[in-house]
């Protein structure tokens, strides 16, 4: 008789791309996933990996197998989902965020999601954009919540809300200049995130989009980092203004005004098309209701 512990390992040895990855991906040993995999080969007698091959590659009735299984598992948990109440559903949730989202409301959401499902476990995950979408993709995340800047079909997405950056720099680095047009930020030094970033592919782009080069950049993968570089003195950047209010009004940075003003930015919670799940839809919608840029570190 097959299980769904023998589906599970069948699906991510080939998810995850090989049997090491699947046991740390099902919290067991590599011998417990070969086991699986052996019993359902010889409940069937046909083999359903090339064991010639150093990768984990499916035979033919292999790739039949996997199909049944992802379907079969993906039966199963919809039917927990829809016939477990919220206070009994146990399940493991991967949810990537990216750094100003870790850094505002985080905290919150995953008070929300604990407080309507005590049995839910969350696990996050920080990182830029373009690593998080790769996550996704790769199923090693369940949920982004992320700049939406990625036209993806593989992808379901809802927006949460957004995020305004306004240029900052050290108070008195620019004089008694407080207003500039975004053509004249070239003769300064910027400071900006790369394109593995959501906020920093956006902002590149915009830029093009209005004839500003920059010639002068230093490039960084952390907000954290940015603000600590702006508020030395080292260039201008683009920063969240709601939550950076009070470094503002202590006199730590400065707020410029630019002209044209830079496009807000859309976060959205994405999930894989291919894989509905109720629970995680409740989950985009509970970031739908939480999702506040406007203070640091928010309690949840």
């Amino acid at each position: 008789m097959m299980t769904f512990k023998q589906l599970e390992a069948i699906f991510w040895v080939v998810q995850l791309g090989g049997f090491a990855q699947a046991a740390n991906k099902l919290h067991t040993t590599q011998s417990a996933i070969s086991k699986r995999v052996k019993e359902v080969e010889d409940l069937f007698g046909t083999p359903l990996f090339d064991r010639t091959l150093r990768a984990a590659r499916l035979t033919e009735k292999g790739e039949e197998m996997f199909l049944l299984a992802k379907r079969l598992l993906e039966q199963r948990d919809a039917a927990i989902e829809q016939f477990q109440s919220a206070e009994t559903l146990e399940r493991h949730v991967r949810i990537g965020v990216t750094e100003l989202t870790a850094m505002t409301w985080l905290p919150r959401l995953v008070s929300a999601i604990q407080a309507r499902y005590p049995r839910v476990v969350i696990e996050p995950q920080v990182d830029a954009s373009a690593m998080l979408r790769d996550k996704l993709l790769a199923d090693e995340v369940d949920l982004v919540i992320m700049p939406d800047v990625f036209n993806d079909q593989r992808f379901l997405s809802r927006l949460v809300g957004t995020a305004e950056h306004v240029w900052m720099c050290k108070p008195g680095l620019l004089g008694r200049q407080r207003r500039l047009h975004a053509h004249e930020l070239v003769g300064h030094r910027l400071l900006t995130q790369d394109n593995r970033s959501g906020t920093g592919l956006l902002y590149s782009r915009w830029l093009r989009s209005i004839g500003v080069e920059a010639q002068n950049t230093l490039v960084s993968s952390s907000v954290v980092a940015l603000i600590g570089l702006t508020v030395s003195g080292m260039g201008i950047s683009y920063l969240p203004r709601a939550c950076l209010a009070p470094m503002i009004a202590s006199g730590k940075l400065q707020a410029l005004t630019v002209s044209p003003a830079l496009p807000q930015t859309r976060y959205a919670a994405i999930c894989k098309a291919d894989r509905p799940s109720n629970l995680v839809t409740a989950i985009a919608e509970l970031a739908q209701a939480h999702c506040d840029f406007g203070e640091i570190f928010q309690a949840g």
